[in-house]
């Protein structure tokens, strides 16, 4: 067989057959969730994606016999590259992701690109799959094949994991999301502390106000900042990317799902939960037209879902480790659960991404009795 040919691309019709691709490859796996089109083709067109307002990418597709086979991003974090290089990242550190293949060899000249375009750009190391932010899909799905992605998670086909070791790729860090029962109550131990917390007059656990959108989520951010700033991977949210995630995610913002404690007054946690909007959208096959718009509408009136997902949380630094740090977060799950069952009919939670040596959120999803259900390696290897 012919090797394929690998160009970069860079024009609308070509961004199109990039996103084009994953619908073929995936239209028998019954796990896999179509994207909505629109919205794919704008997270790669830096006109519309607040990324790209410091961070430079470069797609390429992988083509034979005028057919497409393959595809992959490879891009450079300008931010990325300004965090201390023990927390992941780091001077001369580039990233590919948004990969997929028909078969091993096309993959391997597509990863030939991507690395030679870093190369070029001057890193001399990589990490992928990043797909392209890491606030966006982080990591190689290894485990967890059976039942399909929750919103914001990636989906991969079982084969990737052994081609990109053979590339010469290592495992750097692992990624977990965690499956909870939530038409269960939680533990006595966990139900007690929630109670306790209840009668300490210095707390208090609020809803956020959705008409006061802006302010809210300049709260949270604050929060968030703070709380993840010693993670790995971590890369501050800009201006630019925090108006694309308001103008994402607020169809999906109830108030009663996301919680913000205070303590004394001051704003020192948050929980945020996102009804599935999976289960909505993989039913469209990744448009809106002729009808999948007004289903989607109806959809957002008043979402039923079977499962919520919990994609960030956090504590002000100096609480981290305190038992008043997992007070407040069993406090802010067990409203939200109680929200979540009762308003929107879930019988599912989904907690994550979560380093698997974040100790404080590992301990914390085993106290409420949940278990990991999927697995995200991101790998690495020098240029």
């Amino acid at each position: 067989m012919p090797s394929p040919t690998i160009r970069p691309i860079s024009s609308k019709a070509d961004r199109k057959k990039f996103v084009d691709l994953p619908f073929r490859l995936y239209k028998d796996d019954p796990n896999w969730v179509p994207p909505l089109k629109g919205e794919a083709l704008g997270l790669i067109t830096p006109e519309k994606n607040g990324w790209y307002s410091h961070a430079k990418a470069q797609l390429f597709l992988a083509e034979e016999n005028g057919q497409v086979v393959g595809r992959i991003s490879a891009h450079i974090d300008t931010l990325a590259l300004t965090m201390p290089a023990d927390k992941g990242f780091g001077p001369g550190v580039g990233q590919w992701g948004l990969m997929d293949a028909e078969r091993e060899e096309v993959f391997t000249a597509l990863l030939a690109a991507a690395e030679g375009w870093l190369r070029d750009q001057g890193m001399t190391r990589a990490l992928g799959p990043i797909s392209q932010s890491i606030w966006e899909e982080p990591g190689l799905l290894v485990e967890g094949y059976d039942h399909p992605p929750t919103i914001m998670m990636g989906h991969a086909k079982p084969e990737y994991k052994g081609w990109i070791e053979r590339a010469g790729y290592q495992p750097v860090k692992t990624l977990q999301t965690y499956d909870l029962d939530v038409t269960k109550q939680f533990p006595p131990i966990v139900q007690r502390i929630v109670a306790m917390g209840e009668k300490n007059p210095r707390i208090r656990i609020r809803e956020v106000d959705k008409s006061r959108f802006d302010e809210e989520a300049a709260i949270i951010l604050a929060i968030l900042n703070d709380a993840w700033s010693d993670n790995w991977g971590f890369v501050p949210l800009t201006p630019p990317e925090i108006a694309d995630v308001g103008v994402k995610l607020k169809p999906i913002v109830f108030n009663d799902l996301i919680r913000i404690a205070e303590l004394d007054g001051k704003p020192v946690a948050f929980m945020i939960t996102l009804p599935d909007l999976n289960e909505a959208i993989k039913p469209l096959d990744g448009s809106l037209l002729p009808f999948g718009w007004a289903k989607l509408l109806l959809w957002l009136r008043k979402p039923k879902v079977t499962t919520m997902r919990v994609p960030l949380m956090g504590v002000v630094k100096e609480l981290q480790s305190s038992r008043l740090a997992s007070q407040l977060a069993f406090m802010m799950i067990e409203y939200i659960r109680r929200a979540a069952v009762a308003r929107y009919g879930a019988s599912r939670g989904e907690i994550g991404w979560v380093l698997d040596d974040n100790q404080g959120m590992n301990a914390i999803a085993d106290a409420i009795d949940s278990h990991v259900n999927k697995v995200y390696v991101i790998y690495e290897r020098a240029l």
